[in-house]
């Protein structure tokens, strides 16, 4: 991991076309900017981490061939 120090208003720049700049600072909290390619989807981690949950369920939850076997006959 890259650890950085930035000042509001500063930018860094990530692969070329990301652009992360930091907004604003409050207390413990820090807002940050993001831009990016449309094509790059942009998550919170904990939102991320559902998304991956929920993916895996639905995989799992999957007919097998047993269960569809009869639908053509």
């Amino acid at each position: 991991m890259l650890a950085l120090s930035r000042k509001i208003g500063e930018t860094i720049v990530i692969n070329n076309d990301i652009e992360v700049t930091i907004l604003e600072i409050k207390g413990d909290q820090v807002k940050v900017g993001i831009a990016a390619p449309k094509s790059v989807p942009i998550y919170r981690k904990e939102l991320y981490l559902q998304i991956q949950e929920s993916n895996k369920e639905a995989a799992n939850s999957l007919p097998t061939n047993a269960d569809l076997s009869g639908l053509f006959d």
